[in-house]
């Protein structure tokens, strides 16, 4: 790391923390030559992410377009926003992990539909009409009654359990 006061290119490390959340390091350096300290910031890189559209076209991750559909999906439910960010946090770190670098958009809106539903149901219903386009009232019922099937399979499980 190159000294910006004497271009001197050896320094040492005096203290190092986390910062931003544990996202980066923060350190703290002493030039080697002038002993004047600098800062720097050392982050993880992350490879880009490329979301595949249904029409072929390709866009960069964007995990502000996620959240931003969440939110239209929760407007007017109770569904704290540190919730929503959660969930677009670990669809994120799903992708990242993941080896791919493309990923289809419908692997994403299916991912996101997963985190919502836990959530609130009629989010998740809100974002699946949109994402899955329900062209009339029969498709929309088919969806809610699958919501109902595994609503009622989970409390059958929760009986059972307590037996």
């Amino acid at each position: 790391m190159k000294c910006p006061f004497c271009g001197y290119s050896e320094s040492k490390v005096v203290d190092s923390r986390p910062a931003e959340e544990g996202a980066t390091i923060r350190r703290r350096r002493e030039c080697l030559s002038c002993q004047k300290r600098f800062t720097t910031y050392e982050i993880m890189e992350r490879l880009p992410l490329i979301v595949v559209k249904k029409d072929g076209s390709r866009q960069t991750f964007d995990k502000q377009k996620l959240i931003n559909g969440m939110l239209r999906a929760c407007e007017k439910r109770p569904v704290p926003t540190a919730e929503i960010q959660a969930v677009a946090d670990e669809i994120e770190q799903e992708l990242q992990n993941s080896l791919e670098r493309e990923i289809m958009s419908s692997e994403v809106g299916e991912m996101v539909m997963e985190g919502i539903k836990n959530l609130d149901e009629v989010a998740f219903v809100r974002f699946a009409s949109v994402y899955r386009q329900f062209r009339d009232i029969n498709t929309f019922m088919d969806e809610l009654n699958k919501l109902l099937q595994e609503n009622t399979r989970t409390v059958h499980q929760a009986d059972a359990s307590k037996n």
